[in-house]
């Protein structure tokens, strides 16, 4: 397994992070246990969850799988990096969402108490508050950090002004700020480039791309629909839309002899900012598969190529618009 540094800290995470977002809907507890195991053999200690992960309203479903989990022993919960995320929906109360400093005490409290832990590495705001002003926020993630029971702090789908706005404001208060940015991206969606990944780069965010995949588009899905499997319709045509373009993919990566997938998340990886993708396996199986990404090094030739079949939105703000 290969380690970096999570953005500008002196933590260190596996450059794959595990996604949780399956374990309970998709994915038994029993297979979830099964899957977590196995991630830390093949030395994976970065994973991401969040509160609202289950599906069901303010029950916090994967993050009590996560907890039982930890609940084991066997180093379980010393060996990973865990990430965790507040923000979304947990009841029908108006202060069960969002990001007032009373709902960040009680969220992480909740949390806290699901993972059966003490303490969360990586606290993550799922979404920004344009409701709540930052000196609210930062000062509820302090008194976190105080207590010990939040060691640094993240966000996910911020804009990059969002992110200078959250770090200013927290050097102002001779805070840490944000470490790291969650963020939609892979060669189907690649708007971060604009803004959020010069942000993120400046003021030493670590990316965590979350969809490396595409929903499954760069999983080899014209492929996939070969041998029979069948998608949801809105999903079919997603695929029509693009099928060019995943028609000159897929034949890329036979060209290179390497899956789909795994050059999707090896695409990602090398580019500078970002610090893991987040996989997210149902089985066992998959997650394996996914390893391989680590060992597939891209050429420049085959970046240029994989840039003009998956045009981005012509390099960063304002160049890519203006002069």
């Amino acid at each position: 397994m290969e380690y970096t540094h999570l953005g500008r800290t002196g933590l260190e995470v596996s450059r794959l992070c595990l996604g949780t977002m399956n374990f309970g809907p998709q994915t038994s507890e029993a297979d979830s246990f099964a899957i977590m195991d196995h991630a830390l053999e093949l030395g994976i200690n970065f994973f991401d969850t969040a509160n609202v992960y289950g599906q069901k309203l303010g029950e916090g479903v994967t993050e009590n799988i996560i907890g039982r989990w930890f609940a084991q022993g066997g180093g379980r919960r010393e060996k990973v990096v865990l990430a965790t995320k507040l923000f979304g929906k947990m009841g029908n109360w108006p202060n069960d969402q969002h990001l007032s400093a009373r709902h960040i005490r009680k969220a992480c409290e909740d949390s806290l108490r699901r993972l059966q832990t003490d303490h969360i590495d990586l606290y993550q705001m799922h979404h920004i508050d344009r409701r709540t002003p930052w000196e609210e926020i930062w000062q509820a993630m302090e008194q976190l950090v105080r207590e010990g029971k939040v060691i640094y702090v993240g966000s996910s789908n911020f804009a990059g002004w969002h992110i200078a706005r959250a770090n200013e404001t927290a050097r102002q208060r001779h805070f840490l700020g944000l470490v790291s940015e969650q963020s939609l991206y892979n060669l189907t969606a690649r708007t971060i480039e604009l803004e959020v990944l010069p942000a993120s780069e400046s003021y030493g965010l670590g990316v965590i791309p979350w969809s490396p995949l595409g929903g499954g588009l760069l999983g080899g899905v014209l492929r996939k629909a070969e041998i029979g499997r069948r998608a949801a319709p809105a999903f079919q045509q997603r695929i029509n839309e693009l099928r060019p373009q995943l028609e000159a993919y897929e034949a890329l990566c036979r060209e290179l002899d390497e899956e789909p997938a795994n050059v999707a998340l090896a695409w990602l990886l090398a580019q500078p900012v970002v610090t893991a993708p987040i996989v997210g396996p149902r089985t066992i199986e998959q997650l394996d598969g996914e390893l391989r990404a680590l060992e597939v090094k891209l050429s420049q030739d085959v970046l240029d190529k994989l840039d003009k079949i998956f045009p981005g939105p012509g390099g960063t703000a304002p160049e890519a618009y203006a002069w």
